[in-house]
């Protein structure tokens, strides 16, 4: 018997290709063979990280099981079913395509290719995980009967302990007030409201400050530009917008930052909010989605996307010490949850009992 992983795309350092690595680790701790399987692989990964499908699907036997993450639009949504072996999904959740429609007609396609391959999925699998509750009631409502478990992305913290880019960190403490969100500039993260509360924060309360938005815009293009524009017409400035970043660039923007401000309407998991628990960041935080499920009380979590509302609160948890003190040790109880060996156990039990039933 072995474990395959399968996904349309390994990318590297997105969300769900680190999932698929973490869990190969994890795979092998349990003392199972395991392979990843992917339409595409990213050519940074290590030769040998996984088998692309470029010349067809590797022999697949009967008594393996395969590990299907599910995120996108693509053929494998329909190939699966016709695989040897028993079955899994992973689901990740797909951005509903309205999100799409003004910035990118194919990423819109390609969404609800996605929404209808999920719901051919349904009866297909024997079992599923979802990465949060927002998730498994995704699931229920495209159809999916079979027993559901929430695991949550299995992160490796030690990457987190990496020495952050020096220029980065010598250019960000200069005495401004950071605020940062992570995540790809897309459509249902609506940067735009963090730059409405941002703008206000600034002019209002404190003009010594400044906002990061970092993530890639890749095929966001024109939503980019679109945000850009935005920026020049409020005559904001001390808006960066980071583009793709290496990933010491990265950590030293979170470990320069004072909040952490999402505003996304549409999130699976949304691991950046993790990040920002592991580097002790008060994060401000629209109550939709995923989100009050991956922050599980912790964080300060508001129901409208209202400038001035968040611009008051980013003061109070930049000045108000003791609320500050309260907010960063909720989030450290609940970043234990989330720890590497708990997300690992919880995953093992899953597989196990998964393998059990097939005997």
């Amino acid at each position: 018997m072995r474990i395959i992983q399968l996904l349309p795309t390994l990318g590297f350092g997105d969300a769900i290709g680190n999932d698929a690595l973490a869990l190969a680790n994890a795979i092998k701790e349990f003392g199972y063979e395991t392979k990843i399987i992917a339409e595409a692989v990213d050519a940074r990964h290590p030769k040998g990280t996984a088998t692309d499908l470029c010349s067809g699907y590797p022999e697949l036997f009967p008594d393996d099981i395969i590990l299907y993450h599910m995120s996108t639009g693509t053929r494998l949504n329909y190939e699966l079913e016709k695989l040897n072996g028993r079955k899994m999904l992973i689901y990740h959740n797909i951005t509903p395509p309205h999100f799409f429609n003004d910035y990118n007609p194919s990423a819109a396609v390609n969404a609800q290719t996605g929404l209808n391959g999920l719901k051919h999925l349904a009866g297909k699998v024997e079992y599923c995980m979802a990465d949060s509750e927002f998730n498994k009631r995704d699931l229920i409502a495209a159809g999916f009967d079979c027993p559901i478990d929430v695991r949550p992305i299995l992160i490796s913290f030690d990457d987190y302990k990496k020495t952050p880019d020096q220029k980065v960190l010598d250019r960000m403490k200069d005495g401004y007030t950071n605020i940062l969100f992570v995540g790809r500039i897309a459509p249902n993260k609506k940067q735009e409201n963090v730059i409405a509360s941002f703008c206000w924060y600034k002019k209002h309360i404190n003009p010594k400050s400044r906002l990061i938005l970092a993530g890639s815009s890749l095929n966001m293009e024109s939503y980019c530009d679109r945000l850009k524009n935005y920026v020049s017409a409020l005559e904001l400035e001390d808006v960066i917008f980071t583009g793709h970043i290496p990933f010491s660039e990265l950590l030293a923007y979170y470990a320069s930052a004072d909040v952490f401000l999402c505003m996304s309407e549409h999130e699976g998991f949304c691991v950046p909010l993790v990040e920002a628990m592991f580097f002790e960041l008060p994060i401000i935080a629209l109550n939709s989605c995923a989100v009050p499920d991956t922050l599980g009380g912790c964080g300060l979590l508001t129901d409208r996307a209202d400038p001035v509302e968040i611009a008051l609160l980013i003061d109070r948890v930049v000045t108000d010490s003791e609320l500050r003190s309260k907010v960063i040790e909720g989030q450290r109880k609940r970043l234990k949850d989330f720890s590497y060996e708990n997300i690992k156990v919880t995953f093992r039990q899953i597989l196990e009992k998964f393998i059990s039933e097939g005997k």
